[in-house]
């Protein structure tokens, strides 16, 4: 088995940066290769463990869902091999977990696309009838399915800070009124599009996020990753209930130890780094949780 890659050191590209998954390397001027590790994240700190084959399922899955929904929004992939813009040595860091796409001008955005009513946004509902400021019907229930898809935006916070929701005014003061509008209508025409085609394979998209970033020629362009198990909430269709926290393929197991973490003197982690060690029989829990939606959705071979 491959050993799991926490960091990338590639020594024939220069690093441009190191998201919480993600390393970046400039390829001449007008490309990056996106190398998807297997570190993992959790209330926006890096845990110290990495998670065996992550990075290959993320990015499997989100080649998987760049070409199923091409045809709402353009992606930033070049469909060139990533190996072929890196030395031999380097190879076996980037093979079968980057991609090589096209640089862009990221929107200091994250579009949020919420479906159902679930994790803080349920706890904002209990406190206020509201998520993200904007009042709900009363009378909903934990994990119910919204009466329709909510946009929610949120800003994109610096690595160890978390990221915060705003009103779409404000993100429309940000950007501009008509790409925000853009970008709320293909974010919900992108989710409702992958709900659909989950949900033939047994799988619930409760939430996701989406990035995009615009070209040169300032087209609107789906970018990063999309629709994983870090940026999505996936439920099992058949253990659905309203009113109960459905079981997760995706990080939530992790949170849901994070959680519940003491230390030798009974204190809880304050999510913030250093992050708690992981246990094996965690890292190897959560990594059957991302292995299994991954099973459920990739196309027979």
């Amino acid at each position: 088995m491959t050993p799991p890659l926490h960091t990338s050191t590639l020594l024939s590209l220069p690093l441009v940066s190191r998201g919480k998954v993600r390393d970046n390397y400039a390829v001449g001027e007008h490309q990056l290769l996106m190398i998807a590790s297997d570190r993992i994240s959790a209330f926006d700190v890096v845990m110290s463990e990495p998670i065996a084959g992550k990075g290959a399922l993320l990015t499997q899955m989100a080649l998987f869902w760049f070409e199923e929904l091409s045809s709402i929004c353009p992606n930033h992939l070049t469909h060139l091999a990533p190996e072929s813009v890196v030395s031999a040595e380097d190879v076996p860091q980037v093979l079968g977990r980057a991609m090589l796409v096209e640089r862009l001008r990221p929107l200091p955005v994250e579009a949020v696309v919420r479906g159902y009513l679930a994790g803080s946004a349920w706890a904002e509902y209990q406190a206020h009838q509201t998520v993200c400021a904007e009042r709900l019907p009363a009378g909903l229930q934990n994990a119910c399915e919204l009466p329709t898809p909510l946009f929610t935006p949120a800003t994109k916070a610096a690595m160890g800070e978390h990221d915060e929701n705003i009103a779409f005014a404000q993100m429309a003061d940000l950007i501009g009124p008509t790409l925000a509008e853009q970008v709320r209508d293909t974010s919900l025409a992108l989710y409702q599009a992958a709900r659909r085609i989950a949900l033939k394979s047994g799988i619930i998209i409760a939430d996701t996020k989406f990035e995009f970033g615009l070209n040169e020629q300032d087209q609107l362009v789906l970018m990063d990753e999309v629709l994983t198990p870090d940026s999505s909430r996936y439920w099992p269709l058949e253990t659905y209930r309203v009113g109960v926290n459905p079981p997760s393929f995706d990080k939530q197991f992790l949170r849901d130890w994070l959680e519940h973490y003491r230390n030798a003197a009974g204190v809880p982690w304050d999510k913030t780094a250093p992050a708690p060690t992981l246990p094996e029989d965690v890292i190897a829990q959560t990594a059957l949780k991302y292995q299994e939606v991954w099973a459920r959705l990739k196309p027979s071979a």
